[in-house]
Order: structure tokens, then sequence, then C-alpha cells
């Protein structure tokens, strides 16, 4: 995951002009300055979409859990669900009302950051 979300923002990094920093620095900013008050808040949309992305691939990961984790006590969810089959018994009922559970903490994530994703994406639209 994290060497896609470092080529994700790489790309992104490289589409913004660095002449909007260079603009910064002539005005007195240092490159730090520039950096935090010019070329971060235009990588907002990416790294909203990194986060979210990143997030969904570690709530939703189970085979590295479900081999490294002996203890039931720090059993990530898919795991637990996962402890719920016995054999060739599926509990379908079971299954699915904790499928539908554990995914509304990612729906809830998506439907917040949406808006932010949004206005970031067409911020920058607007040639003035």
């Amino acid at each position: 995951m994290m060497p896609f979300a470092t080529w994700l923002l790489m790309g992104y990094y490289r589409s913004i002009p660095e002449d909007l920093e260079h603009a910064a620095m002539v005005d007195g900013a240092t490159r730090l300055q520039a950096f935090i008050k010019v070329t971060l808040p235009l990588t907002a949309p990416a790294l909203l979409a990194v986060t979210l992305f990143s997030f969904t691939s570690a709530w939703k990961e189970f085979l590295f859990a479900f081999v490294f984790i002996t203890s039931e006590r720090l059993m990530t969810l898919p795991v637990g669900m996962a402890q719920t089959i016995y054999g060739d018994i599926y509990p379908w009922g079971l299954l699915m009302a904790a499928s539908l559970l554990i995914s509304l903490p990612v729906v809830v994530l998506y439907i917040y950051g949406q808006r932010f994703m949004i206005a970031g994406l067409t911020a920058g639209g607007v040639k003035g």
C-alpha cells in the first residue's frame, strides 16, 4: 500500500508547477512556508484520496492479521468474522450483519471526505 500511495502522491506533486513556490519565495516566504501555504493546500484532494484508499485497504486487510495475530484481544474485525465459521457451517445472517456493520465506518468516512474532495478538485478550475 505504501508504494502505491507514494507513487500516487509523487505524480500529483509533479503536476504542480514549481513557479508557484518560486513566486511565494520571491514574495519573501521561506521554502517551508511556500510548501505549507502554497503547495500543501493544492495537494489536499490527492492527500484525501490517498488517505481514503489507505484507510480502506487497512480496514479490509485480512491475510496478514489472520496469519500474524494470535491473541483474540488483538484480532481485527475481518479475522473475528472468519472465526464465526466452523468447518463448512457458515452463519450467513451473522456474517452479513457483521459485514454491514464493519463497512459503515468506511462509508461514513467516504461521505464525509467527498465534499472536501470535490471542493479541492474544483478550487483551481476557475481562472481569474
